[in-house]
Formats: C-alpha cells, sequence, structure tokens
C-alpha cells in the first residue's frame, strides 16, 4: 500500500473544504485549533496501471498550514510533519511520499533526527519526498513543450531559478547531460552552493534573477517566490515558456501575456482515471488524472515493488535515478502536463 502525505494552501482554504473532507467541527476554527489538530487518513484511493495493476492507497491529511510558517510557528510546522508520518507508518503504509511543503520542512529543520515520535519508531526507508520524479516530469516537460511555443532547445536560454535546490539542481544536471541544449543560467540566493554547483556542471552563468529573466526562453521556477519581488511580463523574451514547478503555484495569475506561456511545472496526468477525492479540492483541471508527480513517485514505487526512500537528502538526484523513475512513469501510464 502506498501513501500520500499532504497540506492544504491556506488557513482559509482549509476551512472550506473541512466539510467536504468529513470533519465538519473544523470548518470555522482558527490557525491555533490546526496547529493542534491530529493528522488524519481521509481518503482511500486505487490507482490502475495501463498495464492492468492495480494498487491501493491512502492521503493523509497533515492539517500543516503555510501560515504556521509565516508566524513562525515552527515547532507546529516540524510536529505536523513528524506526526503525518508517524501516522502513516502505524497504518502499514510501505511507501509515502511527503507532498508541499512536507519535504521542504522536513529536509531544512533536519527532522531525520527525530526517529522517535510517541510509540513509533520511524523508518525513514518508507517516505520518499518525489523529488525524482518532479524533477524528471519538469524536464520532459521542457523537452517537449519547448517546440510547440516555437522555442528551439539547442539555441535556447534556460534559466533555472532555485537552481542550488533539490529539483533545481537535478533539473541542471539533466540538462546539462543534453549536449543539444543551449546556455544554462544559474539562480539561486546562496552564492557558495551556485559556484559549487557550476563547478560540478562545468557550465552555466550565474546570475540574479532580474539580469537573467529577459535573457531566457524557458524559465524554470523551482523556488519560493522573494516578498517584494514581481515579474514584469513586458520584460521577458516573446515567446517565453515558464515552468512554474512551485507550491502553490500562482505564477499563470501574476503574469498574463498573449506570448508568455505557463505551465504548471511537475503535474502529471494519469491514462486512467484514478479512484479519489482528494485531488478535486486542490484545483487540478482533471481531478481525476491530474496530479502532483511526488505523489506519483509513491504510486510508481508501490507498483514496482521498490520499498526504499528513492528521493532522500539533498542534491542527491543523479540522471541515471531519473532515467530509472522516468522509464516506470512511462510504462504505468502516466505523461507530463503540457497544457498551458
Amino acid at each position: 500500500m502506498f501513501g500520500l502525505i499532504g497540506h492544504l494552501t491556506s488557513l482559509e482554504h482549509a476551512q472550506l473544504v473541512a466539510r467536504d473532507l468529513g470533519y465538519p467541527e473544523y470548518a470555522d476554527q482558527g490557525l491555533d485549533f490546526w496547529c493542534s489538530a491530529p493528522p488524519q487518513i481521509v481518503d482511500d484511493i486505487t490507482v490502475t496501471s495501463i498495464t492492468g495493476q492495480k494498487i491501493q492507497g491512502k492521503y493523509v491529511e497533515s492539517c500543516f498550514l503555510p501560515e504556521m510558517l509565516a508566524t513562525r510557528r515552527i515547532k507546529a510546522a516540524t510536529r505536523k510533519i513528524v506526526n503525518a508520518m508517524a501516522h502513516a507508518q502505524k497504518h502499514g503504509i510501505n511507501i509515502t511520499a511527503l507532498g508541499g511543503f512536507s519535504s521542504i520542512i522536513f529536509e531544512n529543520f533536519n527532522l531525520n533526527q527525530i526517529q522517535q515520535v510517541r510509540n513509533v519508531t520511524l523508518e525513514f526507508e518508507r517516505f520518499t519526498t518525489g523529488n525524482t520524479h518532479t524533477a524528471y516530469i519538469i524536464c520532459k516537460q521542457v523537452e517537449q513543450a519547448a517546440p510547440q511555443y516555437g522555442i528551439d532547445l539547442a539555441k535556447a536560454t534556460i534559466a533555472v531559478c532555485g537552481a542550488t535546490g533539490d529539483i533545481g539542481s537535478a533539473v541542471c544536471r539533466w540538462l546539462n547531460a543534453r549536449t543539444d541544449v543551449g546556455e544554462l543560467l544559474l539562480i539561486a540566493r546562496n552564492q557558495e552552493r551556485l559556484q559549487d554547483l557550476q563547478a560540478e556542471l562545468g557550465r552555466g552563468k550565474i546570475m540574479d534573477l532580474s539580469e537573467a529573466l529577459p535573457q531566457a526562453d524557458i524559465i524554470v521556477w523551482v523556488a519560493s517566490m522573494p516578498k517584494g519581488v514581481e515579474i514584469d511580463p513586458a520584460t521577458l523574451k516573446k515567446p517565453c515558456l515558464l515552468i512554474d514547478g512551485g507550491y502553490p503555484k500562482n505564477l499563470a495569475t501574476k503574469i498574463q501575456s498573449p506570448d508568455v506561456f505557463v505551465l504548471n511545472g511537475g503535474i502529471v496526468e494519469h491514462s486512467l482515471d484514478i479512484d479519489w477525492k482528494i485531488m478535486n479540492i486542490v484545483n487540478m483541471d482533471v481531478p481525476a488524472r491530474q496530479l502532483f508527480a511526488c505523489f506519483a513517485e509513491s504510486m510508481l514505487l508501490e507498483f514496482e515493488k521498490w520499498y526504499t526512500n528513492f528521493s532522500w537528502g539533498r542534491n542527491r538526484i543523479t540522471v541515471e535515478k531519473m532515467e530509472q523513475i522516468g522509464q516506470v512513469s512511462v510504462k504505468h501510464g502516466f505523461r507530463p502536463l503540457l497544457v498551458a
């Protein structure tokens, strides 16, 4: 059995959908209540591969909300993630994906040091961040969508915003391994990590965001938007393909121009309907078939019976592992979302 650990996008969103999730008593509660709310299994899932194989899974709502980080309720946020992991393990789930902020919080706050959660000793091999599959899908979105919008990869300049992160660095490695990709622009806050990445790749220009964006034919955005930063569509190339790989995805609403094409990055479509209700509340256009690639990774690991933390730690994703998860992604009927 596979598991998905997720969370809602805001307090307002949580209050709106609490009744749909079967928890009406949560609907009128404020942030303090959500800080103390325990994780809950709110959905049973059945996924059918194009091979005919069926698997079962469960969605664990962590009850984490992004406002917990914004209001410096760090202990509440970290407690939410490890409690959700313990809840998944206690229910016998073999492999569980950490979705959205779950994996970010786990890595940034070194939650691997917390192995004991009440009477549960966390077995970290039961969990995956899903970042390898996410990075693979973003790269495929770049490769397959660029020609649709008249962009020649061999001549293209690609800016990766968040280049030193787990997903960003993997995207850079994949693009660097291709011989027909033009120029890479590397953007991140930490200059030392940028220089290390540049040395590893043997190429790529380190640039500030404001300098890089007007030069880019393709922008892969896998970073949080810095406060006060706005992107003026008039300064971007025409055409420009922008892959929004952040969470929550909001660049499409901020950048509206007929020649700037914004794709929801790291989203996959399945060839067959998935029996679940959870995607109805996260604004997927086709909720029966569309989902986050990180969630799909745990499904793929369950299909293949690879009960291991396939994606774990920071900057460990290799091109070989991306190709490996990519092969089983295709095998079981997942494909990258390509509609802007």
